[in-house]
């Protein structure tokens, strides 16, 4: 990570270097460099837990699968492009919204539209004001957003549909943070497709076997289920088909120190593969 000395582009488009293919992926929280005015209280090794540190390199062949990747630059704990503009809770603001608010769950446990605590601990020794959020949702919120539906947009009109991958990393610890069942054991992957209503089953298939054949568990829904892109993109009657993938972090990096883990490389290795595996099932359909 590191702070910005200026501004700075809210995200990085990565187009296919070979023939395209309707595959757009988007990892919306990998970004590292944080604004100038994000005034938080916490130490940098506190903020870094939010990001999906890597999460855009270890997809990083996307283009050369003839498909689009869509990088967030900006730190999700400064602005989760992945909830809904009404995703905030009024107990963070010093002064009313401009409209009606509708916090869900995750801004309870602190991570909504605008984070305020990360682990349990707080980010901020005072209210935030409404034009410095307003600002963060016209300079980073919506040209990501924008930046995402011209890709799907594109992909639809020029091959009748869509792909797209919705792509995250989670805490091997995920359901402590969730204040779920702490005992339970974590899959190595969490294939998100809001219970089998954002895509067709035969994509969400296909990555599981390809991945259960790497050696990996996958789960599909728990304890991610995929949230406002996932939910706004994926139309299956409509050909536009989307699918949350979550990594567990320990297959890759240490968590407390952020670095590499020895079984980075592999693991890049059997992404690589099923990126490969899609584009012949992508090209199959058209």
């Amino acid at each position: 990570m590191k702070f910005a000395d200026s501004e700075f582009e809210p995200y990085r488009l990565l187009t296919p270097t070979v023939e395209a293919i309707p595959l757009v992926c988007d990892s919306p929280h990998s970004g590292c460099i944080y604004p100038q005015d994000f005034h938080t209280v916490l130490p940098v090794s506190a903020l870094r837990w939010a990001e999906d540190a890597y999460v855009d390199t270890l997809w990083g062949s996307v283009p050369r699968q003839g498909g689009t990747l869509l990088c967030a630059e900006f730190p999700r704990s400064y602005i989760d492009v992945n909830r809904e503009l009404d995703d905030i809770d009024p107990n963070i603001l010093a002064e009313p919204w401009t409209s009606e608010v509708r916090p869900t769950e995750k801004s309870r446990l602190g991570y909504g539209l605008f984070w305020h605590s990360v682990n349990g601990r707080p980010m901020y020794d005072r209210k935030l004001w409404v034009g410095e959020l307003e600002n963060r949702i016209s300079t980073y919120y919506e040209p990501y957003h924008q930046a995402l539906w011209r890709q799907i947009s594109t992909a639809v009109e020029r091959f009748g549909m869509v792909w797209h991958l919705n792509l995250h990393s989670m805490p091997s610890n995920s359901y402590a943070a969730l204040e779920q069942d702490s005992g339970k054991q974590l899959a190595d992957f969490v294939l998100g497709d809001r219970d089998g209503t954002t895509c067709d089953p035969t994509l969400t298939g296909i990555i599981e076997d390809y991945l259960r054949n790497c050696g990996y568990s996958v789960a599909r829904n728990d304890p991610f289920k995929g949230v406002a892109l996932v939910a706004r993109v994926g139309r299956p009657s409509e050909h536009r088909h989307s699918l949350q993938i979550e990594l567990n972090r320990k297959l890759y990096m240490n968590e407390s120190t952020f670095e590499k883990a020895a079984g980075f490389d592999a693991l890049q290795r059997d992404l690589d593969g099923l990126l490969a595996h899609l584009r012949k099932f992508i090209q199959s359909l058209l």
